[in-house]
């Protein structure tokens, strides 16, 4: 499922139109961007958690100059589902993998 499509049922199921929906979720996004890069983690009940996780500072290998790169400690943002939200995922799913759309990796 794409943005467009999330803004469409979204939009289908509570009425609100389709303009007005985009906004709101753009802001949200960008108030999960701007909360995660001033430090703050977002913890919604029932849904999940955006935080903030540290990974330590490690030695990497250029492979094509066969040398060591010092890459430093750095937060990378992440997704916590709650229990409720996993647990629902689970009992609703029967079958096999996701219906996936491979090739799509651009952001709309």
């Amino acid at each position: 499922m794409r943005k467009a499509d999330l803004v469409n049922q979204i939009s289908e199921k509570t009425g609100i139109p389709k303009v007005d929906v985009l906004v709101t979720l753009e802001t949200m996004f960008k108030e999960v961007k701007d909360s995660l890069s001033a430090g703050q983690n977002i913890y919604i009940r029932g849904f999940g958690s955006f935080i903030t996780k540290k990974r330590a500072a490690k030695i990497g290998r250029n492979i094509k100059r066969n040398t060591a790169v010092h890459i430093p400690e750095h937060y990378i943002p992440a997704f916590k589902p709650a229990k409720e939200f996993v647990q629902e995922v689970k009992t609703s799913y029967k079958g096999g993998a996701p219906n996936d759309d491979a090739g799509d990796d651009d952001e709309s």
